[in-house]
């Protein structure tokens, strides 16, 4: 994703992703398992709604049918998750809107992280 050009909300999506991935890709289990700061979920859970929010606004640009995104044993590996999907969304020719949504949605999840 990185060197992705194009739209402000397109840079703010790969930002986004970028500072989200370092902010948990040292995580442990302990801390993926902790509780979010809002919505009485699990950072992990928190994290792979992200993942398939993304996957949906990919696959709504790519005119497919949605898709849930596996729910994998292993929390580690949300982070690539993350990645996979969102450089699916850049690929998919995504609408203004759909790109600043990805952005409010990664942003939201930090926060509440």
């Amino acid at each position: 994703m990185a060197g992705v050009g194009g739209s402000e909300p397109e840079a703010e999506v790969v930002r986004g992703v970028e500072l989200l991935v370092r902010q948990v890709s040292h995580w442990q289990q302990p801390r993926w398992s902790a509780a979010a700061s809002v919505g009485n979920v699990s950072r992990a859970d928190l994290v792979h709604r992200l993942v398939q929010e993304i996957a949906n606004l990919a696959a709504d640009a790519e005119g497919q049918p949605r898709r849930d995104v596996p729910r994998l044993d292993n929390d580690l590996a949300l982070p690539d998750q993350l990645r996979v999907v969102a450089a699916d969304l850049l690929a998919a020719d995504p609408s203004q809107e759909a790109l600043t949504r990805a952005a409010t949605e990664v942003t939201a999840t930090r926060t509440a992280l």
